[in-house]
């Protein structure tokens, strides 16, 4: 209630002054640092694992910062803060971690909110890249314009290179920001120049030609095409060739959590962090079996964030779903049959289940041989956060695997 009542000039004062004590008692480490900046609504996680394999290829030290884990040169530690950009004295701790390590490159996720907080802010960010932008964290905002006006505040203090998706319907928002160096990449678009063409998307992975080179990888789905090209124009802006990337992205593995799959058969189950509708629509799309059935487990989190889109959600789970099964995700301190009763909404005959295990439980037994399970909104997030500021220890992938071994 006291948050509230403050003025907005002196939260944002506060924040820029937690951000500036950060850097100088860390002695403002991205000054000895190559540090690349990756924002977007979805697919930050994926390119920035994309994006290691390329520098590391070209023989380059790297540490990175992502919703899923903290990386220093060979050292990772699993990201259970439940925060995808960090507070600035994490941040700055790890940047500095990195310098002292003789790390070349920092990688770091950053987020709409972390630059509304001014996390951004006193680090020297070399690169900006934009995945794409869709309408997310509008309520947090204040509306989709202030959204994309926050992602548009590390483009504003970047001025070296700028990497765009070419592609996406707000480039030119982006494109308008100046730089010694913009790329833009993208499959459409003639002005793109990491350009893909003859793509190829199946089960099975990945292929597509770049300026005549071919590239081939395992990551799934026609979305990861444009992370892959992320990190092609990355590479590109560090002088690293385009076979030099395409050695790389062989070498990437499937992102935890992202288009994961967890069982191949009798039946396939995959396990994905989708939780805005663009990506969720183009995961069942992907997703949908020819022959057998798509069932659907999904959520909303709580929190009081976007609540505008729970029915939405539900309503593409109904179009492209034969089953759908709503469950409890990250209620926070919200009634969560409540938020499963605003997703169910949007499809009528969704069965509603509040227990997420019971959910998944269910969506197993109901599978048969061809059909394709699909549980989203969590990825490999450790935790459902519930009241009082309680995590319950969990893991979609785990539970999936445990149930199946139970019903064999």
């Amino acid at each position: 209630m006291i948050k509230k009542l403050v003025p907005e000039f002196v939260k944002s004062s506060y924040h820029l002054t937690l951000s500036f004590l950060g850097a100088f008692l860390n002695g403002f480490p991205s000054r000895n640092i190559k540090v690349i900046g990756i924002t977007g609504t979805n697919g930050k996680s994926t390119t920035i694992s994309i994006v290691i394999k390329i520098l590391e290829e070209a023989g380059y030290k790297v540490a990175a910062s992502t919703s899923i884990v903290f990386k220093i040169g060979e050292s990772l530690q699993e990201n259970k803060l439940k925060m995808t950009m960090p507070g600035r004295f994490v941040l700055q701790s790890f940047l500095k971690k990195a310098v002292n390590e003789k790390c070349d490159y920092a990688i770091i996720e950053v987020t709409s909110e972390g630059i509304k907080q001014h996390r951004h802010r006193f680090i020297d960010f070399k690169t900006a890249l934009i995945t794409n932008l869709n309408p997310e964290h509008i309520e947090a905002h204040g509306g989709f314009e202030n959204y994309k006006k926050a992602k548009g505040e590390l483009f504003k203090v970047v001025k070296d290179v700028h990497i765009i998706n070419m592609d996406d319907q707000h480039k030119d928002y982006f494109l308008s920001f100046p730089a010694k160096k913009i790329i833009g990449y993208g499959i459409e678009s003639s002005n793109a120049e990491i350009r893909a063409e003859d793509v190829i998307t199946t089960y099975q992975g990945t292929k597509f030609k770049v300026k005549g080179v071919e590239f081939e990888s395992k990551l799934l789905f026609d979305f990861n095409v444009y992370n892959l090209l992320a990190g092609i124009a990355i590479g590109s802006s560090e002088g690293i060739s385009l076979e030099k990337c395409r050695d790389a992205i062989k070498k990437v593995e499937q992102v935890p959590g992202r288009m994961e799959e967890v069982i191949s058969s009798p039946f396939k189950i995959f396990v994905d962090y989708a939780f805005t509708p663009v990506a969720l629509e183009k995961v069942y799309r992907f997703l949908k079996p020819k022959t057998g059935k798509l069932i659907c487990v999904l959520g909303a989190c709580g929190g009081g964030r976007d609540k505008w889109k729970r029915p939405v959600l539900g309503g593409i789970a109904d179009k492209y779903g034969d089953i759908v099964i709503v469950a409890n995700e990250d209620p926070y301190d919200e009634d969560p049959m409540g938020i499963i009763d605003q997703v169910s909404q949007g499809s009528p005959k969704a069965i509603k289940i509040l227990d997420r295990r019971e959910a998944i439980k269910k969506a197993l037994s109901l599978a048969k041989e061809g059909d394709v399970v699909i549980i989203t909104g969590k990825g490999c997030e450790p935790w459902i956060c519930v009241a009082n500021g309680k995590k319950i220890p969990w893991d979609d992938r785990k539970t999936v695997r445990e149930e199946m071994h139970l019903a064999n």
